[in-house]
């Protein structure tokens, strides 16, 4: 034994959302290309308060390098959107057999969008001088990730934990850290019982109810429709939070068994993540979700309330025709849809970030811890891999992390 290594992770969500927000301010001026500067801002918060065995992790990509390999990306999808226009002016049998055609092409390049993501944020990664690395065929990666999703499809979800298990495989094999590679022992078997419990869980409790709408027909006219009546939608939003609580166990319990089948040389990884905290975050996200239609919908009435009171002519009420005035102006209206569409959107992104994102960065930190870290002190250096210039098609098919 060569001592064990805590893990841990010291930012705070204020320091995040600061950094967050200052990015959302430069988007604006400059037309969406602060977002490379924002995602390095946001990678360097996550890697320098994250410390293995007392020492932080350091990021040295830069955001030029981002916004170069997207550029370069641009350039292969100017023939995609060439093909998009012209399936647009075909019969719509050929359309949907070309709008078929490039959504496939799409997916398998994702999976290599996704390794090459990766592989671009390892090289920038470094731990106590020594830095990490991804080898290994991208290509090969997507061709994989591809025949498996089609035969995920094909079984219903049923093969996902085999095509879990293998894009895992290839992953950590294909990762080194400075001369020394990760291997992992993963298989289906570690992700079967968390997966299956809860595929077959909630397929019997959506069967459930669907049979028990049909049979007792509950249902309630509304405008000549029929909607689901008071019994089934309350027995969906049980079914809903079992389906929360089924995401969060199997999660959960993947990560955990996941990633403590690594190994570097003779150090290792012990992880364990609770599932009930992971859920916790969830219930969090939905309730600030909730707080945040609700604090929307506010802001919209006042806004329309000060638009009638800014209308009303003499006092005796508000004339419809001012009202409408309001909203005669072209560039009135798209600059209001716009700030809207920004705000609404920015919002969600900023929960999302300071709630899950780093919730769940935090629950590893804290759950993880390394065997024979000692071990570890002996890994020698290796030369920074200076020919990824960027993620290009992680960025331009917003795929990928952090």
């Amino acid at each position: 034994m060569a001592g064990w290594g805590r893990v841990g992770f010291n930012g705070s969500r204020w320091e995040l959302t600061g950094v967050i927000l200052r990015g959302y301010l430069l988007m604006v001026p400059t037309i969406g290309i602060a977002r490379f500067w924002q995602v390095t801002w946001k990678r360097r918060f996550y890697w320098q308060h994250t410390l293995l065995d007392g020492d932080p992790l350091e990021y040295t990509g830069h955001a030029s390098q981002l916004l170069i390999g997207f550029l370069f990306a641009l350039g292969f999808f100017l023939p995609v959107y060439v093909a998009f226009f012209y399936l647009s002016t075909r019969l719509s049998e050929l359309a949907l057999i070309g709008y078929g055609a490039i959504g496939a092409v799409l997916w398998f390049l994702s999976g290599y969008a996704l390794y090459r993501g990766r592989d671009f944020r390892l090289s920038r990664t470094l731990w106590r001088g020594v830095r990490f690395d991804m080898r290994g065929n991208g290509w090969a990666y997507a061709l994989r990730r591809f025949l498996w999703s089609l035969l995920a499809l094909v079984t219903l979800g049923l093969a996902y934990p085999f095509m879990a298990a293998s894009l895992w495989r290839f992953r950590t094999n294909n990762t080194w850290f400075g001369d020394r590679p990760f291997t992992t022992s993963a298989s289906w078997r570690h992700l079967a019982l968390p997966y299956y419990g809860g595929y077959f869980l909630n397929a019997l409790l959506i069967g459930g109810i669907i049979g028990y709408a049909i049979v007792t027909r509950d249902f309630v006219q509304y405008e000549g429709r029929a909607i689901p009546g008071p019994m089934t939608v309350l027995l969906s939003i049980g079914e809903l939070i079992v389906l929360t609580g089924s995401i969060a166990f199997y999660r959960a319990r993947a990560a955990s068994r996941l990633l403590s089948s690594i190994t570097i040389g003779e150090a290792a990884l012990q992880v364990r993540v609770r599932a009930r905290d992971l859920f916790g975050q969830y219930i969090g996200y939905a309730a600030a979700l909730v707080g945040l239609v609700l604090l929307l919908g506010i802001i919209a009435l006042i806004a329309a309330g000060s638009i009638v009171a800014a209308a009303t002519a003499s006092g005796d009420g508000p004339d419809p025709a001012a009202v409408m005035s309001f909203f005669q102006s072209g560039t009135l209206n798209v600059a209001m849809l716009a700030g809207a569409y920004l705000l609404v959107l920015g919002t969600f992104g900023l929960l999302n970030e300071i709630i899950l994102s780093v919730g769940w960065w935090k629950l590893l930190a804290r759950g993880t811890i390394i065997v024979n870290s000692g071990t570890l002190r002996s890994v020698r250096a290796a030369p920074e891999d200076r020919s990824l210039i960027g993620e290009g098609l992680a960025d331009a098919l917003n795929v990928g992390a952090y």
